[in-house]
């Protein structure tokens, strides 16, 4: 017995927003370096006049796992993305990966004028970004990187708002 499962309908414009941001976040990731943290061996040799805290600091381990757990989360994201990306059909694809995840100068009118062969008008690129972001906020949404109560239209939120609020 399978029960039917609806999915959600979402917002356009918060939903375009917050996949923006994804790609946003994906594109600083791998474009700007990593600065590792070094730590200062000198010792301070100032007074202090305050008693003792019983905690101790380790601030070469903390750098350590900084420099470390950092990049690899950094990556991780981003494979993450990648990943999501592929699982959509190769027309999506093309249009995220040259619009989104390659460079912030490209404009959409590059993109299906010039890099869809044939190339594709604009409503029919409209179309297709749609229904790419739509599965894209589902995926990541399942991924934790977004959350889908924030992409309901206004209605659906002030509904469900003014139903918790009632409640109480």
């Amino acid at each position: 017995m399978n029960p039917m499962i609806s999915l959600p309908e979402l917002d356009r414009r918060q939903t375009r927003t917050a996949v923006e941001a994804v790609f946003e976040k994906y594109r600083i990731y791998k474009t700007i370096t990593f600065e590792i943290r070094e730590t200062s061996l000198t010792a301070s040799y100032e007074a202090r006049m305050h008693g003792p805290t019983n905690v101790t600091s380790d601030p070469t381990a903390g750098a350590a796992i900084y420099n470390v757990d950092t990049p690899a989360a950094r990556r991780a994201y981003c494979e993450r993305v990648e990943a999501i990306v592929a699982r959509l059909s190769e027309r999506e694809q093309l249009l995220i990966r040259e619009r989104y995840l390659k460079q912030d100068d490209v404009f959409d009118y590059k993109v299906y004028s010039h890099l869809f062969d044939p190339p594709i008008s604009k409503d029919t690129y409209v179309k297709i970004r749609s229904k790419a972001f739509y599965k894209l906020a589902l995926a990541f949404a399942d991924s934790s990187m977004i959350r889908l109560d924030e992409l309901a239209p206004a209605k659906k939120r002030a509904r469900r708002t003014d139903m918790s609020c009632s409640s109480l």
